[in-house]
């Protein structure tokens, strides 16, 4: 098969989970769509340099390597674009969006090596901005996101288990300063080389064969949760990005959570903290549409859903993305 006849959303559909731990990845991966490695070297180089991925890497299970939290801020008009260069310039934040819908319009995602530094990166935000944001840590997860369904099967592909169920989060690893080493080399993404593992244990410090059978441990106790081609949502067609969130008694938020998982389109479920009486929202879902009239839909489901027809909601439209990339836990690497 040449490369210009094979259908580019299956080879996406496979590598965004099932990239191989082998020392020719990119060999490994092509040859089951009769790529050549260079062949799909060149298609991978022409995506990530067009913003179509973002890149080829892990996606750790929240609060598993290090700690991380979804936090927002208040922002008249007229100080956001000071405001999102202040956050997009510190290391610790890795995604940042606008959403209009609720008066806390600017949100996003810190992490650090663990929560005492976050709360360092937070208040340091506070002194700087001059307002303290909300921070919001995941509690519960009643659905991940397991990468970007692509073409016609895309409703299926990625359906949650028959029996809803509470994910479960792995344990966090005891990491020695290798481990870090290794989750600092992962957040660039692997190399557009033949031999990308053999760069990453270059940077490590570790041995090859010790570099893949440590990612191979993370990947199979849950900790890397998806290590393949991480990619953007919009050049793909996914172009509404919109967080639905409820007020829901405690006691039902569980049984509600676990039923709003199963509608079409919600890519990530979960719960979290609310911060009254500023926020009082603890369910939150977020829909990946393809069109005004599928997002629609989803909206429409929502109140077919058990629980949730007479809570308080709030529907936030992402209207700008600021920053997207992995979290960073390592800062400067030694060289080896």
């Amino acid at each position: 098969m040449s490369a210009a006849m094979f259908d580019e959303n299956d080879l996406y559909n496979r590598i965004q989970d099932h990239f191989p731990l082998h020392a020719r990845p990119y060999q490994t991966a092509g040859a089951a769509f009769d790529l050549s490695e260079r062949a799909l070297l060149s298609l991978l180089a022409r995506d990530v340099g067009n913003g179509r991925v973002s890149r080829i890497g892990a996606v750790f299970a929240p609060n598993t390597i290090g700690a991380s939290t979804v936090a927002a801020l208040s922002v008249p008009q007229a100080r956001l674009d000071r405001v999102v260069e202040r956050i997009n310039g510190d290391p610790d934040i890795s995604q940042s969006h606008a959403r209009n819908g609720h008066r806390y319009n600017l949100w996003f995602v810190a992490g650090a090596r663990d929560r005492d530094t976050l709360d360092g990166v937070l208040a340091r935000l506070a002194d700087d901005i001059g307002q303290r944001p909300i921070d919001l840590p995941l509690e519960r997860e009643y659905r991940a996101d397991l990468g970007l369904p692509l073409g016609v099967t895309r409703s299926s592909r990625r359906a949650p288990p028959q029996r809803p169920q509470i994910l479960s989060t792995p344990e966090p690893p005891d990491l020695d300063e290798a481990d870090w080493r290794l989750a600092a080399a992962l957040e660039s993404g692997l190399a557009l080389t033949p031999q990308p593992y053999h760069a990453l244990a270059r940077r490590t410090g570790l041995a090859l064969s010790e570099t893949l059978a440590r990612l191979a441990r993370w990947r199979s106790a849950g900790v890397i949760r998806r290590f393949g081609a991480i990619l953007r949502h919009r050049p793909f067609g996914y172009t509404h990005n919109v967080m639905c969130v409820w007020n829901v008694p405690d006691a039902r938020v569980d049984a509600v959570g676990l039923r709003l998982a199963h509608v079409p389109h919600v890519t990530m479920c979960f719960r979290r903290a609310r911060r009254l009486p500023a926020w009082q929202y603890n369910l939150f879902a977020m829909i990946h549409a393809r069109s005004a009239h599928e997002l629609t839909n989803t909206l429409a489901r929502f109140d077919a859903v058990g629980g949730l027809a007479d809570a308080p909601r709030a529907v936030l439209h992402a209207c700008q993305c600021y920053k997207q990339r992995g979290t960073r836990f390592g800062g400067a690497l030694p060289e080896f």
